[in-house]
């Protein structure tokens, strides 16, 4: 048998995860073996506690600078009806970038002055339930947009028989600030397909301020990407958007009340860098950031303040609130994927050992997508040295669906490092797992998507999501 380890494994964090002395991993208190007994594999499990942590940090962050911070929760990243609850009961606003997240957002008791609405592709419908709901902004992506929110309040004008408020407006700016982040993960590039351009900016806001009767442009918004591990992108795109901002007020007259600097504060994912070293060198230093968003924060308000002094525009800057939409910083690593092995096989002719688990890319998209690292884990057994190179894969019906890079370009460890003589039915986790997955989801190959859990105070763990059923497959075809 191998030998238990003395010292805490590095991907611990207190009070969230940890190796207890039964040699399991506890989730929140939650013995992660037992919750897959219960609720079935794979299970996603997530903490409350944990992402009232880390909504908390982003709090401390802001009381560290002199000025009216606004967070909103990116519910891309996790949009599931118990993760926003515990967003909203935990103090902070939201973003969302769809109708339907508009109407979970409202369902789930966001007021409309909490909600931002992005996106690139809104359709009328969506217009229509932002703007009569009132909600805090509708972040327009393109000038032919501005009239596409216009529309909107004419018709809900005309509907409702009323005299409803000018839908309150924003401009997204793609200004070409670069990343070391993952290219398709960078939003302010001109080859993305986000935002208005520079040198459309001032031709945005003069038609954007043509009918205030239907619009009120309130803010501007730019968004570097997510997962930036360098302070320096948001720091300069708040100084972009800080320039315009002045040049809108001498042109024009106009204040606006917000600048947006979008989300993208990172998730250190390399907490344990046991296979850190097999990946290329700016794959660990995104995976691995550890940027604190004190330091985003003051680093984009001193640029600000530089130029502030210099065009002796202070009292602009005093009149601004700042927002940001964090997603995968609040949600990541509050979340964790639980998986059994099925099946094992051993390949002779490589002398490899496989592993087939039962959480595919399905469920993980972005493992498949962008190559994503999620720390592997046994759960039967988390406090044993890891001793063994083992080739990990999904149940799908299809090669990619591996837990390495089949494309050879290393952007993946070729191994997972598990506890020797793996064996079918061991509980495997996939750690940091909580943004981008469950929202991801697909029921590919006709498999029913699982349950999710979150772990209340005490170990309690309640069900948010239950698991689909064959039913659930075939509710929406009509044959």
């Amino acid at each position: 048998m191998s030998q238990v380890m003395t010292a805490a494994p590095a991907w611990t964090i207190p009070e969230f995860l940890d190796a207890r002395e039964n040699n399991h991993l506890f989730i929140g208190g939650a013995d992660a073996t037992a919750l897959v007994y219960k609720f079935g594999s794979p299970l996603f499990v997530f903490s409350e506690s944990r992402i009232r942590a880390n909504i908390a940090r982003l709090q401390a962050a802001a009381k560290e600078v002199d000025r009216p911070i606004s967070f909103c929760y990116a519910s891309k990243a996790n949009s599931n009806m118990a993760v926003l609850k515990v967003v909203r009961d935990a103090g902070i606003d939201v973003e969302v970038n769809s109708g339907g997240e508009l109407y979970k957002a409202l369902r789930v008791g966001f007021k409309p002055n909490q909600i931002i609405f992005n996106g690139t592709s809104k359709t009328n419908e969506e217009l229509d339930e932002a703007v009569r709901a009132g909600i805090y902004s509708i972040n327009v992506d393109s000038i032919y947009e501005i009239e596409l929110v216009e529309d909107a309040v004419r018709r809900a004008r005309s509907e409702l028989n009323s005299g409803l408020p000018p839908a309150r407006i924003a401009l997204r700016l793609v200004p070409e600030i670069g990343t070391r982040s993952h290219l398709g993960l960078q939003t302010a590039l001109l080859t993305s397909k986000f935002g208005i351009s520079s040198s459309e900016v001032l031709d945005a806001f003069r038609r954007g301020l043509q009918n205030p009767e239907l619009i009120h442009v309130c803010g501007i918004h730019i968004h570097v990407g997510s997962q930036t591990p360098d302070v320096e992108p948001f720091a300069e795109a708040f100084k972009s958007m800080w320039n315009h901002l002045m040049t809108i007020h001498r042109e024009t007259g106009h204040t606006l009340e917000h600048i947006n600097l979008g989300g993208g504060i990172p998730v250190n994912y390399l907490r344990d860098r046991s296979q850190a070293d097999q990946l290329p060198e700016h794959e660990r230093d995104m995976l691995g950031a550890d940027l604190e968003p004190s330091a985003v924060l003051k680093e984009a308000l001193r640029v600000a303040r530089e130029s502030a002094r210099a065009a002796k525009a202070e009292h602009l800057l005093d009149r601004l609130t700042i927002l940001l939409e964090p997603g995968r910083s609040i949600i990541a690593d509050a979340g964790v994927v639980l998986t059994i092995v099925r099946n094992i096989k051993r390949r002779p002719e490589t002398e490899d050992i496989w592993l087939l688990t039962d959480a595919g890319y399905n469920l993980l998209l972005s493992m498949n997508n962008y190559k994503w690292y999620y720390h592997l884990i046994s759960a039967s057994r988390a406090c044993e040295p890891l001793e063994s190179e083992y080739k990990v894969a999904g149940p799908l019906c299809d090669s990619g669906d591996v837990y390495f890079d089949i494309e050879r370009h290393g952007r993946l460890p070729d191994y997972r490092l598990l506890p020797r003589d793996v064996k079918p039915g061991e509980v495997l986790a996939l750690l940091n797992s909580g943004a981008y997955s469950l929202a991801q989801m697909f029921p590919y190959n006709g498999r029913p998507l699982p349950a999710a859990v979150m772990i209340r105070e005490g170990g309690r763990a309640d069900l948010i999501r239950r698991k689909d059923t064959y039913d659930d497959l075939v509710a929406n075809d009509v044959w």
